[in-house]
């Protein structure tokens, strides 16, 4: 195995939950008798480096071409908004407005955001405006023709998703649309089954909700409803 795969699957133990791990040194000659030899603890590495922070997440990235969604883009959509938010909106990728001015959640979805946020926060009572969240997606470049991102490219970039939270440290995090919700909690079922209920991601509470741009579709006005209900339930949480 090369390093890259040995460290893919340490982080894949560790997602299930294992702390570490045993090895045993095999001798390259057996002798007659075999006697067990003591194993030896290996601690896995850590996925956050030391002292991280969002500008040296942004600049690991750099003019990142680790995937094949760099040779479409036009800009990098890192995040956007309060770095030390007790909320942050995770959503799947940019579209054609974030990848012409690099922020996330710009075009008519992103409106649709920014209203959701700040109606509700106003109706609710709770003084909340855009910029003291913050935003970001699971890949930082547009997929073409806004198409779902494949499992390759989510991994990749999730690295970085994975680092931002974990300097963040939200109160909570929502997840807009299905994506969102598969790469931050694994599993396959969708928002329908997944909304209106608590989830976690290592430890932090998680809400899942419907994307802004199902939304915009005329025929969800159930969705509508339920979003602002899902959202009042993370403000609260998360403010009260």
């Amino acid at each position: 195995m090369t390093p890259a795969e040995i460290r893919q699957r340490l982080e894949f133990y560790r997602d299930l939950g294992i702390k570490q791990i045993y090895r045993r040194e095999i001798p390259t000659t057996a002798p007659l008798e075999m006697k067990p030899i003591p194993p030896e603890t290996i601690e896995l590495p850590s996925m956050v480096p030391a002292g991280d922070t969002l500008e040296i997440i942004r600049a690991d990235i750099g003019d990142c071409t680790r995937c094949r969604l760099s040779k479409g883009r036009n800009k990098i959509v890192f995040g956007d908004g309060n770095g030390q938010s007790k909320l942050v909106f995770v959503g799947e990728g940019p579209g054609a407005d974030e990848d012409d001015q690099g922020i996330p959640f710009v075009g008519r979805a992103g409106q649709l955001l920014t209203q959701m946020i700040e109606g509700t926060a106003a109706k609710e009572g709770i003084p909340l405006k855009r910029p003291d969240v913050y935003i970001c997606n699971v890949v930082k470049c547009r997929p073409p023709e806004n198409r779902t991102p494949e499992p390759d490219e989510m991994e990749i970039c999730g690295q970085f998703l994975f680092r931002q939270l974990s300097v963040i440290q939200p109160k909570a995090i929502c997840a807009l649309g299905s994506t969102a919700a598969k790469a931050l909690l694994g599993g396959k079922d969708g928002v329908t089954k997944l909304r209106g209920k608590w989830h976690k991601w290592h430890e932090i509470p998680l809400m899942v909700t419907y994307h802004p741009s199902y939304l915009l579709r005329p025929y969800n006005q159930n969705a509508k409803r339920e979003s602002w209900d899902d959202l009042k339930k993370v403000l609260h949480f998360v403010y009260d």
